[in-house]
């Protein structure tokens, strides 16, 4: 039953080690098993009683020690040494942790729980002005040790940059006006907007936030330090450092600084081909102009193919327009391995 249930976990798409974990096993040990042709499950346990395990007088001996009032707030890293300072010893601090543990006592209390940072949830775009993610980068100064601060919105289902502005400084009240700005100057309705970001100061400043609140837009943080949680903001500013007219030297200026963002935004919107939005510029996709350059290219392709079908083994290239664009979608389960939790 053990060995049917990880392999329809594996036909679901889990890993071999992770199924076998589930129910105790090691992925090696699954692997003997069906090379050995076994039918009942080969785990003997120990043949005979280890020496040196605890007495239950003496597993309750630890757990009366560990809430009695000298180390009710004690770890067993303190508990241990403190013993030993009475000229007591009754266990190792990892067999103090072992029974602790299986008694459900290692709990971290509330004013010390660590923060739990859970996934931000899924956005879904399907149209532009749905979903929009900004951050900040760092552009370099004549001045060693000091920066300029390139603040610049994108939108998640066109990939068009909708503002670009360098600041000398990082602030919320910056990030604010930009926002602000951005909703004027193409005439976004921001009621219902999502705006994504990282938790830097500037986006979870009271301003900003304030800001966000009185336009109606929804915001939405990544967890801390995890840069995979804006990757359209991430991968944008990734583009434009690796562009070959990116500035091997520091920016001279801010209007300098200024300049070269305009050039790279204008080039990035009206030429710059997307590889996830099948090939079109940002602004095509923008303003409804993908659906006639695709069905081109489609056509295109079903001539060529129409020409010379043996050079063809299946259909055309996919030139349908991406409907819907996702930023930090939820993962997936397969069926087989909530099967095997549930059978586990």
């Amino acid at each position: 039953m053990i060995l049917e249930l990880i392999d329809e976990a594996m036909a679901g798409g889990a890993r071999l080690e992770k199924a076998a974990a589930i129910v105790g096993l090691r992925a090696r040990s699954v692997i003997r098993w069906r090379q050995s042709g076994a039918k009942d499950d080969q785990r003997k346990g120990p043949a005979t009683v280890p020496a040196n395990k605890l007495s239950e007088q003496e597993r309750m001996k630890i757990v009366e020690v560990a809430n009695s009032a000298p180390f009710r707030d004690a770890s067993p890293k303190q508990i241990v040494p403190g013993l030993a300072d009475q000229g007591i010893y009754i266990a190792s601090e990892s067999s103090f942790y072992r029974v602790l543990k299986e008694q459900q006592m290692i709990k971290h209390r509330q004013p010390s729980k660590p923060a739990a940072h859970h996934r931000p949830n899924a956005h879904v775009a399907s149209c532009p002005c749905q979903v929009w993610s900004w951050d900040i980068t760092y552009l370099r100064s004549p001045v060693r040790g000091i920066f300029f601060y390139l603040y610049m919105i994108v939108d998640v289902w066109s990939r068009k940059i909708m503002a670009a502005t360098v600041f000398e400084e990082e602030s919320m009240e910056l990030g604010a006006m930009l926002m602000t700005n951005a909703c004027f100057t193409h005439r976004v309705d921001p009621q219902g907007l999502v705006l994504h970001s990282d938790n830097g100061g500037p986006m979870k400043g009271s301003t900003m936030l304030a800001t966000l609140q009185k336009l109606g837009v929804i915001p939405s943080f990544s967890r801390p330090k995890v840069s995979d949680d804006n990757p359209y903001s991430e991968s944008l500013f990734r583009t434009m450092k690796y562009r070959p007219e990116y500035p091997t030297q520091p920016f001279e200026s801010l209007a300098g600084a200024q300049q070269w963002v305009d050039e790279f935004a204008c080039w990035y919107n009206t030429r710059h081909l997307h590889s996830s939005i099948r090939f079109v510029t940002p602004d095509d996709r923008h303003y409804g102009r993908e659906h006639s350059i695709l069905a081109n290219r489609q056509s295109v392709y079903e001539r060529a193919r129409h020409r010379h079908p043996s050079r063809w083994s299946r259909q055309t290239r996919n030139w349908n327009p991406v409907l819907l664009v996702k930023l930090n979608p939820e993962k997936e389960c397969s069926t087989g391995m909530h099967t095997l939790k549930e059978a586990a």
